[in-house]
């Protein structure tokens, strides 16, 4: 087994468990050992994944940002004008936001009671944002009369608006914030009459997922890993992403392309995925001579993404074309 593939699980294994335990008792009372205890991983593999509990939250941070970074590049923003871009980015943000409230928690509240790592990675963010909005002094005639500074003060104001309402637990969504935030961000680039066009617009189309309910795993803290009662490993990881990229799979496609060479360990493995509630058989199965013909259930495909390792380290692992049949003690 590829010594950086079971890296890769235990520190998305260390990141899930993070978020849950920060998000229950805070980042000042989330102490390493809650975080190895509930994602079941050793501290000697913490520490040689981490050097303490600062990096892992600025990981966290930055493993957050680039799913959102993901869903931006899904949503078609490129080549669009500065109004539009933004506006889809915004609406795109918020709906993450929406999605993940674990998440959103941990990044927006918890992550400013973090230290210098983590509020240099924060501000690192915050600055991105702040160079996409400034290029709106080239949108508008108003435009010209404003600096950088102004795109800061509106990310900033932004920024502060979701945290209150996160801060506070107020129920209603932050795509509900949409439209009055738009019309802030539009007004000193493009004027008043701008600014009320866009809070009387229609919320975009729906994308990136965003008509999802907030995700959430079987233990109902939002952390798909987290009550998962088995241990996920390497061969785990790419028996669920085998049957993500082959809807309908036999347990023999399934063996085949996971590299799993006994029939006798697939089929024990993809019972107890099924038991879990993380993968459905459609097909008649040997009742009626028929093969089995495994699926995703919703919670199967957030695990699977969570543990997804990549594109490209699947396509070397199909030319290599491995034998897993045995794990390390630590993802056994």
């Amino acid at each position: 087994m590829p010594s950086r593939h079971v890296e890769e699980i235990q520190r998305l294994r260390l990141l899930s468990a993070a978020a849950a335990v920060i998000d229950e008792v805070g980042y000042k009372h989330a102490s390493v050992a809650l975080v190895t205890s509930r994602a079941r991983i050793s501290r000697r593999t913490f520490y040689e994944l981490f050097t303490n509990r600062e990096e892992l939250l600025a990981a966290l941070l930055e493993d957050t940002v680039a799913q959102v970074e993901r869903e931006l590049a899904a949503a078609g923003l490129e080549g669009l004008g500065w109004r539009e871009r933004v506006r889809g980015g915004l609406w795109v943000v918020l709906s993450f936001l929406d999605r993940e409230p674990v998440l959103a928690r941990v990044c927006v509240v918890q992550a400013l009671r973090g230290g210098a790592v983590v509020l240099e990675a924060r501000e690192r963010v915050l600055g991105r944002i702040a160079g996409v909005l400034d290029e709106g002094r080239t949108a508008g005639a108003r435009g010209g009369e404003c600096s950088r500074l102004t795109a800061e003060g509106l990310v900033g104001a932004a920024f502060g608006i979701v945290h209150g309402r996160l801060l506070r637990g107020e129920r209603g969504r932050l795509t509900g914030l949409f439209g009055e935030l738009m019309g802030m961000i539009v007004l000193p680039y493009m004027g008043p009459g701008a600014a009320r066009r866009e809070q009387a617009r229609p919320a975009p189309g729906l994308r990136a997922g965003s008509a999802r309910a907030p995700r959430e795993g079987v233990d109902g803290r939002g952390d798909p890993l987290g009550g998962v009662q088995m241990r996920l490993t390497y061969r785990t990881a790419r028996v669920l992403e085998c049957i993500a990229e082959c809807p309908g799979a036999s347990n023999r496609v399934v063996a085949e392309r996971s590299g799993v060479s006994d029939p006798g360990q697939i089929s024990k493995l993809l019972a107890r995925l099924e038991r879990l509630g993380l993968t459905v058989n459609s097909g008649a199965g040997h009742a009626k001579g028929e093969p089995n013909a495994w699926a995703l259930t919703p919670l199967g495909c957030r695990v699977a993404q969570r543990l997804s390792v990549g594109k490209e380290s699947q396509k070397e692992d199909r030319h290599q074309a491995p034998s897993i049949t045995s794990t390390t003690k630590e993802t056994r």
